[in-house]
């Protein structure tokens, strides 16, 4: 099937939209797990980083994404496509962690702070989908369909397009 002009542009943006929040749960989580208490002040906070995790998580997000794409799972219903949704958190977040190690020694890592990180932005990325949990629906002139949730904060009509097969 060769894809249109809208099915491309929908899925820019469904990766765009992936990454994002990818980088921004991993962003805020950073800040929560590396100093955000009640004596921290702004200077004393993590931001560099804060800001190198979020942009490996993004890259990451991607990735995982377009792997995705090519195996053709976009099209799941709410549920799986949370699970699916906070698994790649989960592994983007690590995967962030080990990438900013300077030197990664499997021996010396932190291992506990990586993963109590990707465990906070993966509850925030449960929080966001169930937040965003709205009906799909069907398009107009298409067979009718029952309706389907959907996890994205994309428009029902962009989130359709890029998922559909």
């Amino acid at each position: 099937m060769a894809w249109t002009r809208a099915k491309w542009r929908a899925v820019l943006l469904d990766l765009l939209e992936r990454a994002g929040w990818s980088a921004g749960q991993v962003f805020v989580a950073t800040l929560l797990a590396g100093g955000a208490t009640a004596t921290a002040t702004a200077g004393s906070l993590p931001w560099k980083y804060a800001l190198t995790l979020a942009l490996s998580a993004a890259v990451s997000s991607v990735i995982l994404t377009l792997i995705q794409y090519a195996s053709h799972t976009t099209k799941l219903s709410f549920w799986p496509d949370l699970l699916v949704r906070l698994g790649k958190t989960f592994l983007a977040t690590l995967a962030a962690s080990i990438a900013a190690a300077n030197v990664f020694n499997i021996m010396t890592f932190d291992w506990n702070a990586a993963l109590n990180l990707a465990f906070l932005a993966t509850l925030t990325a449960l929080g966001k989908g169930l937040l965003a949990r709205e009906n799909v629906a069907a398009q107009p002139g298409a067979a009718p369909a029952p309706a389907q949730s959907s996890p994205s904060t994309l428009p029902t009509a962009t989130y359709t397009e890029a998922t559909r097969a």
